[in-house]
């Protein structure tokens, strides 16, 4: 089953073959010498030199032995083990340079911090066989030149791509790396992820693209890992370099919900101007503990909140970077001896994700944010600090993050808009842009626990609906009984208005729950559109997704 054993002997027949050759080259110019007699030139070093330029060659082999053994190490490292424990995420690359062995670590890593088994391997050392084994992984995939797969690669793809193994026990997710200098973007990633689906291959989230190695996209995909674990919170790999804004308004939507309550929540940054962002786009937030909560870890600790600390560069007070960082356990901050050893043993606290439900033309960048609740249930890290503790004079760290994949299609194309929950803001910024342009073609579909609390934004909706823009708006509430329990019973009930809309070229965008809403709508499409009709809306683009 491992493909190990014939990899190992490939791997060190050209160490062999190159050894033995420099051996003989070796052995023929110390006969070619002795043939001389005397200086064989006139220029010729001395002893002592020619002992010092040998053991420099000597020590120059060394280096080179153990750069050698240390790939191979690595190498062999890559190589899946015949003895693997059932339920591991599988984290494999495809590397040209090195730099898609690099995030494979880092997400193997990030994984393992939070509770998951990780076996790594590099595609090389994967066959048809082996992956039908599988049941979750995730990969790292580099593309080289115009579309092509890295090198090592180049077997898997011969060897196993042209092959059709059932792999519909397989979960997975791909990060795409490239550079959109080049034509075929990502190409290679792009075709192992089709490759995978068509296989039956189940999607734990849409395909990352990272472009010339952009943080943002790390982020992200990062963003979406930490989903797969136990929820421990681990850093960024790269911090983010936040704007200063502030909260203006905060209101709960749904009083009285059996749900969680939702806040519509509006931000405006200090500058008072508005940067630029398209429908689809995406709000990073840098969330921060309750400002009670870090004096009271201070007065545990008895230190002063304002004494100056040195963290990621900056001189900063104590109280500040504890706000922003994970803190050591109480039983560890014994061992420091000030604030400085305390600061030193903190970590960024990583950032959160939320679909901007607003257009700059609105004057502020609005959310639309659930609280959540951990197991012992204290708030969660984002939502905790947008719905309950942060107000109208604290800064909200927040950057903009380009989402390309989810930007509007052309207006005049109709437009079907699936979502639940507070995935509705995504959404309602899409039906901004098209009410704005006058494209009226458009369907949305919103699932919900209680029309009578979790409606959000009625009002705006239905004023659409009355006005024209909203050609159709189908409702689905769980708790309310009826015929259509959740969003995807209620397309299912459209199936002959939803295959004319596709027909007549429309694209279908989803955002919102990934546990749960987006696969049942995903396969009630399939059921009503087969599957090679979504494949070909995924690939031309007509078929799109924010979900988390």
């Amino acid at each position: 089953m491992s493909t190990a054993p014939a990899t190992a002997s490939r791997g060190i027949a050209p160490v062999i073959g190159n050894t033995v050759v420099m051996l003989l080259l070796a052995a023929c110019a110390w006969l070619l010498a002795g043939l001389h007699e005397g200086d064989w030139w006139q220029a010729m070093p001395s002893a002592t030199r020619g002992y010092a330029a040998a053991m420099a060659m000597l020590a120059y082999a060394g280096l080179v032995a153990a750069f050698l053994y240390r790939a191979h190490a690595r190498d062999k490292a890559m190589q899946p083990s015949d003895v693997m424990t059932q339920d591991a995420l599988w984290v494999v690359h495809a590397s040209q340079t090195g730099f898609a062995m690099e995030l494979a670590d880092m997400t193997a890593t990030s994984l393992r911090r939070g509770g998951v088994t990780v076996q790594r391997a590099a595609l090389e050392h994967l066959d048809s066989a082996r992956l039908q084994t599988i049941e979750r992984a995730v990969f790292v995939i580099s593309t080289t030149g115009e579309g092509d797969p890295p090198d090592p690669a180049l077997g898997f793809v011969r060897q196993v791509m042209s092959q059709t193994p059932a792999l519909k026990g397989l979960q997975y997710a791909v990060l795409a790396l490239g550079d959109r200098e080049y034509t075929q973007f990502c190409a290679f990633g792009h075709q192992l992820d089709d490759w995978l689906r068509r296989q039956g291959a189940q999607p734990l989230f849409d395909l990352v693209e990272v472009d010339n190695g952009d943080d943002s996209a790390l982020r992200h995909w990062q963003h979406h890992i930490a989903q797969l674990g136990n929820g421990e919170e681990a850093p960024d790999w790269s911090a983010p370099r936040y704007d200063a804004w502030r909260l203006r308004e905060r209101v709960e939507l749904n009083p009285g919900s059996l749900g969680g309550p939702a806040f519509h929540l509006s931000l405006a940054p200090d500058t008072g101007t508005l940067p630029d962002w398209t429908a689809g786009d995406i709000a990073e937030i840098g969330p921060r503990h309750a400002a009670g909560d870090v004096e009271d870890f201070l007065h545990r600790l008895a230190l002063p909140a304002d004494v100056p600390v040195r963290w990621q560069g900056e001189t900063q007070a104590l109280a500040t970077v504890l706000a922003c960082s994970h803190w050591p356990d109480m039983a560890s901050t014994r061992v420091f001896p000030d604030a400085q050893a305390l600061a030193d043993a903190c970590t960024p606290l990583p950032h959160r994700e939320y679909s901007i439900a607003s257009l700059p033309a609105d004057g502020a960048l609005h959310l639309l944010v659930r609280l959540m609740r951990r197991a012992d249930g204290t708030p969660g890290l984002g939502s905790g600090w947008l719905c309950t503790h942060a107000q109208t004079s604290d800064a909200v760290p927040l950057r903009i993050r380009r989402n390309p994949n989810f930007h509007p299609p052309a207006a005049a194309a109709p437009l079907i808009l699936i979502g639940n929950g507070t995935g509705l803001a995504g959404l309602r910024a899409h039906l901004k842009v098209r009410a704005q342009a006058g494209a009226t073609r458009n369907w949305l579909l919103f699932g919900e626990r209680q029309r009578a609390c979790d409606f959000f934004h009625a009002d705006e909706l239905l004023a659409w609906r009355a006005q024209g823009a909203l050609e159709h708006l189908d409702l689905a509430f769980s708790r309310d009984g009826g015929e259509h329990r959740y969003v995807q019973h209620a397309l299912l009930a459209q199936a002959n208005r939803l295959r004319s809309w596709i027909d007549e070229g429309a694209a279908v965008y989803v955002c919102g729950s990934l546990a749960g809403m987006a696969p049942e709508v995903d396969a009630v499409l399939r059921i009503v559109l087969g599957d090679d009709r979504v494949e070909e809306l995924r690939a031309n683009g007509r078929y799109r997704r924010d979900v988390y």
